[in-house]
């Protein structure tokens, strides 16, 4: 995965809540099982006005000529609700988008954005519409927001950190122990601390 240090993009506002993953992704749009060829059916339902003839609807947000290139968008609560799909963030991703601002996410969205090199960050309601079309620069090393001379900190899981700071998916992070794993497999098996579990009835 790459590497996330600095993102500096405009903030695209899609401030609706309880998106879910079919909705950012729809099932009729996923034709592969692979991470690739998603970013084109990103948000279907509302970016064409006809999904089959790919006749863009000129009210959506993404298609709005100062959202071309950005790598930011900020979104309602309760953001990937829904299935646990991990197309909804590979589609976002191929799509260029790099962070998500908003009050919350689901649970499993969050977990899959962090997993594929997206950085999801919550920060209160006000402040996220505040950010509207703002020049943003996210700072993940000091976990900071800062558009229009105002700073915000936002809070990230430190193990979460890594993984986007070193670009580490959860094998990578698991490699970084390597040395610790091997000088445990090297240990005499009879000096090892099992637990056994009594099942019987």
């Amino acid at each position: 995965m790459k590497p996330i240090t600095t993102i500096t993009s405009p903030a695209v506002p899609l401030l609706r809540d309880n998106i879910d993953t079919d909705t950012i992704i729809p099932s009729r749009e996923m034709r592969s099982t692979g991470r690739t060829g998603l970013a084109d059916g990103l948000f279907a339902p509302w970016r064409y006005s006809d999904a089959d003839a790919r006749l863009p609807e000129p009210g959506f947000v993404l298609n709005h000529r100062d959202a071309i290139g950005t790598r930011l968008l900020l979104a309602g609560h309760n953001f990937g609700c829904g299935s646990s799909r991990e197309h909804a963030v590979w589609a976002l991703a191929e799509f260029g988008i790099e962070a998500i601002i908003a009050p919350s996410f689901a649970p499993i969205f969050k977990a899959n954005c962090i997993r594929n090199g997206l950085l999801p960050i919550e920060l209160p309601e006000t402040i996220v519409r505040a950010l509207q079309w703002e020049m943003v620069e996210i700072d993940l090393a000091n976990q900071q927001v800062r558009a229009g001379g105002r700073v915000h900190h936002f809070d990230i899981d430190p193990e979460a950190r890594q993984m986007l700071l070193e670009g580490l998916d959860v094998i990578a992070l698991t490699f970084k122990s390597r040395a610790a794993i091997n000088a445990w497999e090297a240990t005499d098996r009879t000096q090892r601390p099992w637990v056994y579990l009594d099942t019987r009835p």
